[in-house]
């Protein structure tokens, strides 16, 4: 009786350090214009994607009713896409170019709804051939959120880089090997280069970013008493 009232007290502790994660939406409705989400606090945590028609009501401004009929429109494949693209980062933009083709619906209107949550990470952004260091408080573990590696913009990690090594900012490759190496322990140190991650972009000079939470573990172990 006795080690079970400890473990539902140390569920309950973790159930109560556990912060409130809001889900938000964002709806694009001219397709070929910027879809984004940001998150003020924390970052981003893909949940659905829709980019086709769900309803005749959203985003029908304008719209003739041939183009609204089709309700049951929606490319496939589009959270995984926008979640390697977007989880992870405060701020990510993208244009339905990012899901390819080919038309999911012709003639009918389309619009890109997202949720997502933003949820409490720490982030960071490794240079490459620099050493990444993970680390926990004391009784918490490692869980990786996201991790690409590559290049994203012309800002980040450019100090004494030519312009020829940073001007490739269409250089994406989502990784899950920070999360095989690093996820539920308490410290980790991965190195952000080709050798670990491979070449998404040769000529490019690179960085790991990455997002990760301390959690405490979610099973308890049973104490003998």
């Amino acid at each position: 009786m006795l080690r079970l009232s400890i473990t539902l007290v140390l569920a309950v502790a973790c159930v109560l350090i556990s912060p409130y994660v809001a889900t938000e939406t964002a709806v694009t409705c001219n397709v070929d214009r910027v879809h984004r989400l940001t998150c003020d606090i924390g970052v981003i945590s893909v949940q659905t994607v829709l980019y086709g028609r769900a309803d005749k009501d959203t985003c029908n401004n304008g719209r003739p009713e041939s183009e609204l009929a089709n309700t049951k429109c929606a490319q496939e494949g589009t959270t995984d896409v926008l979640k390697q693209r977007c989880d992870g980062k405060k701020v990510c933009e993208v244009s339905d170019s990012v899901f390819g083709t080919p038309d999911p619906c012709v003639g009918t209107s389309k619009y890109i709804q997202t949720t997502y949550n933003c949820i409490p990470a720490i982030r960071q952004v490794t240079c490459e051939h620099s050493l990444a260091r993970l680390h926990c408080d004391q009784g918490q573990v490692i869980s990786v959120l996201s991790a690409t590696y590559g290049r994203y913009d012309h800002t980040t990690c450019i100090f004494g880089r030519p312009a020829s090594q940073i001007e490739n900012i269409d250089c994406s490759h989502h990784t899950n090997k920070v999360s095989e190496s690093c996820n539920g322990r308490n410290s980790c140190s991965i190195r952000a280069s080709n050798s670990g991650f491979g070449d998404p972009c040769a000529g490019t000079y690179k960085y790991l970013e990455l997002a990760y939470s301390c959690q405490y573990p979610s099973t308890v172990p049973e104490v003998a008493l």
